[in-house]
């Protein structure tokens, strides 16, 4: 399958919404098994489970009835997290790409294209912002966005492209770094920018979520940044 990577043209606005959706929603699965997996969150499901039992007559109904409303609790935390970020991102900067992303020199948006069946399709995309740098006496940094693969093309190099699509984009505009967040739970998006030569320089639970559906989802957020 050939793919090229070319800019954002306005005609690409459904495709990759539905890509970027796609693309952030398969997380909630995984996340909602690393959550249910951590040794606090089985403490309380087994507490949960036992605690309604004795208290309850032994009931084996209502112990199964309120565990599961725990477990149900915990994925709901996980989808709203992910579906919560799709929602916010698509009222913001991605409702409006040209705007956003190719009307300043230091921004740009790039999808990757394939034909499939004799028809083009959108399988992957990635985006840059230029930002001043603080620390560095006027000199500026890309933050990468939206680095999205889709799951019809995976393992197949994709995503090293399009990391490199930025990359180049960044030195070509004399940006002094690459900054980028990603959520612990994206464990091929994680690997992949330790390959490109990223480090972590931040761990932390910020996120646009309620505090208590971050604590529920036990995922934390990795800022990583490489110089160039």
């Amino acid at each position: 399958m050939h793919i090229a990577i070319r800019r954002y043209h306005p005609s690409d606005r459904e495709p990759v919404e539905r890509v970027f959706r796609d693309g952030i929603q398969e997380h909630i699965n995984p996340a909602f098994l690393y959550a249910m997996t951590r040794p606090l969150h089985i403490t309380v499901t087994l507490l949960m489970y036992m605690g309604v039992y004795v208290k309850c007559g032994q009931s084996a109904v209502l112990a199964l009835v309120s565990g599961g409303a725990w477990v149900g609790l915990v994925y709901f935390c996980c989808f709203e997290f992910y579906s919560g970020y799709v929602r916010a991102r698509l009222n913001t900067d991605m409702q409006d790409i040209p705007g956003y992303y190719l009307s300043n020199p230091d921004n740009c948006f790039w999808v990757a294209e394939a034909d499939v069946n004799g028809r083009p399709q959108i399988l992957g995309m990635v985006a840059v912002e230029g930002k001043n740098d603080p620390g560095s006496d006027g000199k500026k940094y890309g933050e990468v966005y939206r680095m999205i693969v889709s799951s019809r093309c995976r393992r197949a190099g994709l995503g090293l492209r399009l990391a490199k699509t930025a990359e180049a984009f960044c030195k070509e505009r004399g940006f002094s770094k690459i900054e980028l967040s990603t959520s612990s739970t994206q464990k091929a998006a994680v690997a992949l920018y330790f390959k490109l030569g990223f480090k972590i320089i931040l761990v932390h639970m910020q996120s646009e979520s309620p505090r208590w559906i971050i604590w529920m989802t036990r995922v934390t957020i990795l800022t990583m940044e490489k110089n160039i």
